[in-house]
């Protein structure tokens, strides 16, 4: 109960930062454009088409162009996510002890453990709430502009999710060991790492390049957002728009097994039970 009550009154603080209505409006900034640009396809397309009189485009069908268009939106939106959960926990136990916050809170019958629990769920909520919005936004702009609906949306929502929960994980680790500044960087660092090192895997596939190979397999296991993002942008795909564009930098056409999802699972779990036991040691 008591770690359900923190899990709310941490959803209401983020919702109270400047950073985090910031982040919606650029967001709301986002999908305006991204409506826009969808319209302007689909206008550029249909006078393509009556040019053709008619012929439909064998080379390119329209089907993956708009496939394509989503994912670049779903990429975006990730990204976005992955802003928003990093800076909305990068000091959620760190800076609380530097403002001496927690001081007023620890006394009390309340153990550590629910801190750190009801501090992620509440995060977790929010950033899951933010998700379901965007790319529920995405998906109504590609269905009614663009006349497409992706597949298995629900499931490229529960993995995008499962991405900003990875990173959760990891800046609320952080913010138990490192002050609020440091842990940015690291976790930033660690994130860009991750995203670097997908991208290094698909150019070694590509070139058969085992040590490229490796190089990404190393990052996926130390962070695996990003092989959880190419899993994501995968499902979202028809097989036609996978088989046509290929390896790109937004989505893939070799994903990761679901032994990659049970393995992002595991990693959050452990390191959210490790920010409990380094919390529960720290001396405040």
């Amino acid at each position: 109960m008591t770690t359900l009550l923190i899990a709310r009154l941490t959803f209401d603080e983020a919702l109270r930062r400047k950073m985090i209505w910031a982040v919606l409006i650029m967001s709301a900034a986002f999908l305006a454009l991204y409506a826009f640009g969808f319209q302007i396809l689909r206008d550029d397309l249909v006078e393509f088409d009556r040019a053709r009189r008619g012929v439909p485009n064998e080379v390119l069908p329209y089907e993956v162009q708009a496939s394509a268009m989503v994912l670049l939106g779903l990429y975006t939106v990730n990204f976005l996510a992955g802003i928003m959960t990093i800076f909305a926990a990068v000091g959620s136990i760190a800076g609380e002890i530097e403002s001496g916050t927690l001081h007023a809170v620890i006394p009390k019958p309340l153990a550590r453990w629910e801190i750190i629990a009801g501090k992620y769920l509440g995060f977790f909520a929010m950033i899951a709430v933010y998700l379901s919005l965007m790319v529920t936004g995405v998906i109504l702009t590609s269905r009614f502009i663009g006349q497409y609906t992706p597949p298995n949306i629900i499931k490229g929502l529960a993995l995008l999710i499962l991405v900003s929960g990875i990173l959760l994980s990891l800046t609320m680790l952080g913010s138990t060991i490192f002050s609020t500044m440091a842990n940015g960087v690291i976790v930033f660092m660690l994130y860009g790492m991750a995203v670097t090192g997908g991208l290094v895997e698909q150019i070694g596939n590509a070139l058969d390049n085992d040590t490229m190979v490796t190089i990404g397999i190393l990052t996926s296991v130390i962070v695996p957002s990003d092989s959880i993002w190419k899993l994501a942008s995968y499902v979202v795909q028809p097989s036609v728009a996978v088989n046509l564009i290929g390896p790109n930098p937004f989505g893939t056409s070799a994903p990761p097994s679901d032994i990659a999802v049970r393995y992002a699972i595991a990693y959050c779990a452990t390191l959210v039970i490790a920010s409990m036991l380094i919390f529960r040691r720290r001396d405040i």
